[in-house]
């Protein structure tokens, strides 16, 4: 075996909703063990004023010196199947699970327009070899700056749970892969081409408040039999 070097990350700023973590900590550590990765919790804040879920761009520190590394959002169920996706794709490729089109959501620059490839991260899912860490390179834009080009889409505002600020991390990951060119695939393309089309190793559902998601949570751990 090779000597890899792995690390998954997650989100838990001021102990993110227990009952949630409760469920989904159990696999995502069951992940990082099988795929031979250091879990690695990101518990304080680094850019005080900033949304929390820009606290995750401390990836782009934190990440060095490992060879693969993975992101979580706390909130998402891994299954126990769930294979380690960086042995099916390049060294220099970013992976989501799916992704957005930019525009959408995200007012242009010269480096969206550029790019032309209209890639909106969907960031609680990222898997980024150590080539790729700039895709968590922090902003150079004031906050004031990034709100102005983040525009939450109808459903999002209509959950009454998603502004602006939430939109921050996917805003300045996105403009990541765009400004600085970085190839980019997503699970929903992948999977076909590895013969493992309708395969369902994640569940993740962020416009529902956190009583109604550790429902759905535990609906999907019945369903999956665990």
């Amino acid at each position: 075996m090779p000597n890899r070097k792995v690390a998954l990350f997650t989100l838990n700023i001021d102990d993110y909703a227990p009952q949630i973590r409760a469920l989904t900590y159990p696999w995502m550590k069951h992940f990082a063990s099988k795929i031979g990765a250091e879990f690695i919790e990101i518990t304080e804040r680094k850019f005080p004023g900033w949304p929390v879920v820009y606290e995750k761009l401390q990836i782009h520190t934190l990440g060095r010196g490992y060879d693969w590394i993975y992101f979580f959002d706390a909130d998402t169920l891994i299954h126990p199947e769930c294979i380690d996706f960086s042995w099916h794709i390049p060294n220099d490729t970013v992976l989501h699970n799916g992704q957005d089109m930019a525009h959408i959501r995200f007012r242009y620059d010269e480096h969206f327009s550029k790019d032309a490839r209209n890639i909106g991260t969907c960031g609680w899912f990222t898997l980024a070899p150590k080539k790729c860490i700039d895709i968590w390179t922090p902003t150079e834009q004031t906050l004031d700056e990034v709100l102005d080009c983040c525009w939450p889409t109808v459903a999002e505002k209509n959950s009454g749970l998603i502004d602006k600020g939430h939109l921050t991390d996917d805003y300045v990951m996105s403009r990541n892969i765009a400004r600085l060119g970085i190839k980019h695939d997503t699970v929903a393309d992948l999977l076909p081409k590895i013969a493992l089309t309708g395969a369902e190793f994640f569940f993740h559902e962020y416009l529902v408040p956190v009583h109604s998601k550790v429902v759905k949570i535990k609906e999907t751990m019945k369903r999956w039999g665990l």
